[in-house]
C-alpha cells in the first residue's frame, strides 16, 4: 500500500479538512449534478415557486409537459436516505 496524499472525495463524497482537524463530508458535487441532469443548475431559490393567483389549466387540456418528476424525486430520496 502506498500513500497517494490526502483523500479529498470517497464514493463521490467529498471530504473537507476543518481547520481544528475534523473531516466534514459534503455532497454538493452531486446536488449540482442532481440540479444539471434536470435543468435546474440555474434556478433561484423562493418560498414558493408559483404565484398564488396563478390559473391551472383543465386536466384534459391537450398540452403535456416533459418533466421527469419521478427521476428527480427518485433522485433526491437518493440523497436523503441512502447517503451520508
Amino acid at each position: 500500500m502506498t500513500d497517494s496524499g490526502k483523500c479529498a472525495f470517497v464514493l463521490g463524497i467529498e471530504l473537507v479538512d476543518g481547520p481544528d482537524g475534523s473531516v466534514t463530508m459534503c455532497q454538493r458535487r452531486y446536488v449540482d449534478d442532481i440540479l444539471k441532469r434536470f435543468a435546474m443548475d440555474e434556478c433561484k431559490a423562493v418560498v414558493s415557486p408559483v404565484d398564488i393567483s396563478t390559473r391551472l389549466i383543465s386536466s384534459d387540456a391537450a398540452t403535456k409537459v416533459n418533466a421527469p418528476f419521478r427521476e428527480a424525486v427518485g433522485a433526491l430520496m437518493h440523497l436523503m436516505t441512502a447517503t451520508y
